[in-house]
């Protein structure tokens, strides 16, 4: 292997290229890079040297392999140094923060208009009331005498409309509370960092299904009013929601009744269950302005949208001292009146007490 370049020295020692695997005889100082490929040369040693001897081991290659010497090694080149035409556009950018998503509101549209449309509900109801009592008198007027026709239509067009507009309020008004009671509960329950246990669903059916919204919906505002009473909320507010429970189901009652009382076969059966539609719009009328009171309680206002101030009572651990002291009428000196007489005890006369001074007045 390259025995010529071996037998251009005399020296027995050799450095074989750890690269091209070609040994060149040491003349000197030992080199470090190989003169054909620039590979590393290993450490001097003699030619017949035994393998303990060496520090390095030859490796067989396949025939037909050819030498990596064949290939010439192509130093790296350095590239130019990068430019740029332009600022680079790679960089950090300090872009404003993105603003927060509103989380979704179901049944916004009608429960942003909470507070108009149940005054309305109730301004409606009690129109309807009012022309029920309408009715009830004219039908108090026709048993002595004839009703004009176009009274009596004027009288059952008032009641028909007005009855038609107030279910079809009351029933947007009952929506929009449905949203509102949604995100006022999501709302508590992400004070105290909960969510709500009860789907939308859940709470729509609970509000909406006959005969079940007469329970549901206390359920859910008991829930939503002892959350925001643990949260630091008015301690009435528990009592406002069962006073609105309770209106709420004596108007379900009267509602019953008021439709049973449309089968009555007698007149005096229908005349009273126009009396007895009146008194249901009235309550009606009546449930429409608690809910509103219940809704404003919640967001810690009154009935007429006035911040509620908070009365607490502390217990008294010492007897009351008035702040002020009682006013206390001075003696006055009056010539003629000697001390003795301003002294003197008073003198029971019947049934009443006389002063000295009275009695000096009585004797002159």
């Amino acid at each position: 292997m390259n025995g010529g370049q071996v037998g251009r020295s005399r020296s027995a020692v050799v450095q074989p290229c750890a690269r091209c695997g070609a040994r060149w005889a040491v003349q000197g100082k030992p080199l470090h890079w190989c003169p054909r490929c620039h590979g590393v040369l290993l450490s001097p040693a003699p030619v017949d040297a035994p393998a303990d001897r060496r520090n390095y081991r030859w490796v067989a290659r396949p025939p037909g392999r050819k030498s990596a010497a064949a290939h010439p090694v192509r130093r790296p080149v350095a590239a130019a140094t990068p430019r740029y035409h332009q600022i680079p556009q790679w960089g950090l950018h300090d872009r404003p923060p993105a603003e927060a998503v509103a989380p979704r509101r179901p049944l916004a549209a009608l429960s942003d208009r909470i507070g108009v449309l149940i005054p309305l509900t109730a301004g409606l109801f009690v129109l309807a009331a009012l022309a029920e009592l309408g009715r009830y008198g004219i039908l108090l007027r026709n048993r002595t005498r004839l009703i004009q026709p176009w009274l009596l239509w004027i009288s059952d067009g008032a009641v028909t409309v007005s009855a038609i507009a107030a279910l079809a309020v009351a029933l947007a008004a009952a929506v929009a509370l449905v949203g509102w009671l949604t995100e006022t509960r999501r709302a508590a329950y992400a004070s105290l960092g909960e969510t709500d246990p009860r789907t939308l669903r859940a709470l729509v059916l609970g509000c909406v299904v006959p005969v079940v919204n007469l329970v549901w919906p206390g359920v859910f505002l008991t829930e939503a009013a002892r959350l925001r009473i643990a949260d630091g909320a008015d301690p009435r507010l528990l009592r406002a929601v069962r006073i609105w429970w309770a209106a709420w189901l004596l108007n379900a009652v009267l509602v019953l009744v008021s439709v049973l009382y449309r089968f009555a076969s007698s007149l005096q059966a229908q005349a009273d269950g126009v009396l007895f539609s009146m008194w249901t719009d009235l309550v009606a009328a009546g449930v429409a302005l608690a809910s509103l009171a219940l809704v404003r309680a919640f967001a810690g206002l009154d009935l007429r949208g006035r911040p509620k101030t908070l009365r607490r009572w502390v217990i008294a651990t010492a007897p009351a001292r008035p702040v002020i002291e009682p006013v206390r009428p001075g003696v006055t000196e009056r010539p003629g009146v000697t001390e003795s007489a301003e002294r003197a005890p008073a003198v029971a006369v019947g049934n009443d007490e006389v002063t000295a001074e009275q009695q000096e007045v009585v004797a002159k």
